[in-house]
């Protein structure tokens, strides 16, 4: 797969430069609050991020890539559409424990309960589904 050079800004006004800069500061804040928090997808706005930063930072869109805990799985994501099998047995170990305790312990109507056990359920088939990289 041929990886697209980032174009850091180039062509752009520095007011747009900062929007990409903003935009991409929000994703990452959204994917960091999204590891705790069951609903909110953490991989969708990393790569969000990453996309954003290319668009306005050299600096950060390398820091991104090269960070010791999001990096390896940005990269893994960008150029192999998928992740490791640890990572899978994780996500979805993570995702069951938080949205059974969500539903038994803080949540008392049943049409609730049952939206978090579909969007469980569509989460746990994605994960599933992406390819499963093998560590070399």
């Amino acid at each position: 797969m041929r990886e697209e050079k980032p174009t850091f800004g180039k062509k752009l006004t520095p007011i747009q430069r900062f929007l990409w800069f903003v935009a991409g500061s929000i994703s990452l804040g959204l994917g960091i609050l999204g590891i705790p928090l069951p609903l909110l997808p953490t991989t969708p706005f990393l790569l969000l991020a990453t996309y954003c930063y290319a668009r306005s930072s050299e600096r950060f869109y390398y820091w991104l890539l090269n960070h010791r805990i999001f990096g390896k799985h940005i990269r893994n994501y960008r150029d192999h559409r998928g992740t490791t099998y640890q990572v899978k047995v994780g996500a979805i170990s993570l995702l069951w424990i938080t949205i059974s305790i969500s539903a038994i312990f803080a949540v008392s109507l049943w049409w609730v309960r049952i939206l978090l056990l579909v969007i469980a359920i569509g989460v746990t088939i994605h994960i599933a589904s992406l390819n499963t990289i093998t560590k070399k």
